[in-house]
């Protein structure tokens, strides 16, 4: 059998399913997304989950802490944090000044990940969930290096030439796939608690 790893580029997989108006999908068992592409040959060992902690407004902090709670239920599952940069912009027009947040650290960690696993034999093929091109340089190396494929599964309306060109194969996400990975609408923790699908995710 062959070990798939899957590495998840969490926030692109989500403005792709946002881009979509999927918001039904939004509570996605994410490892068994990944398992939807498996051959009969291969086995799904490890998933590997990478994202940036919400710290405001409340009612997205709130949902996105539920989704991972449900997510810390599955068995060889890791989550990976990055974290979001501040930024002040102001406004030519009319001088306004705000604050914008942007994702950072995801492609790293990933690429970290990802050559670190490879380096140690922890797969035999890796399953790149993400259209990020920033991730090109390091699935590259890792077949380079370590003769170890890259296959990567673009979001929906989310797509790369350069990662394309670059990876051992390429997978598109689409409905079928997502409809099948839906948690169930509650999820029992060890402890006996129950996370509730979040209302605006129906």
């Amino acid at each position: 059998m062959e070990r798939v790893t899957a590495y998840v580029d969490g926030y692109n997989l989500y403005y792709g399913l946002r881009d979509k108006n999927w918001q039904r999908f939004y509570w996605l068992n994410i490892q068994l997304l990944a398992k939807q592409f498996l051959r009969p040959n291969q086995v799904l060992t490890t998933t590997k989950y990478f994202t940036t902690v919400i710290k405001y407004p409340e009612d997205k902090r709130l949902r996105q802490n539920v989704f991972l709670d449900a997510l810390k239920t599955l068995p060889d599952f890791h989550i990976y944090y990055g974290q979001f940069l501040a930024e002040t912009i102001v406004c030519h027009q009319c001088g306004h000044t705000y604050t914008a947040y942007h994702e950072k650290m995801t492609d790293v960690n990933i690429s970290v990940e990802m050559m670190t696993d490879a380096l140690q034999d922890k797969f035999d093929i890796a399953l790149l969930i993400s259209a990020d091109s920033d991730l090109v340089g390091p699935v590259k190396a890792v077949w380079k290096l370590f003769h170890k494929r890259i296959i990567a599964a673009f979001p929906p309306v989310r797509s790369s030439f350069a990662l394309k060109q670059a990876a051992n194969g390429v997978l598109h996400i689409g409905h079928v796939e997502l409809a099948k990975s839906v948690f169930p609408a509650e999820i029992v923790k060890p402890d006996g608690v129950i996370l509730r699908r979040p209302a605006k995710w129906r």
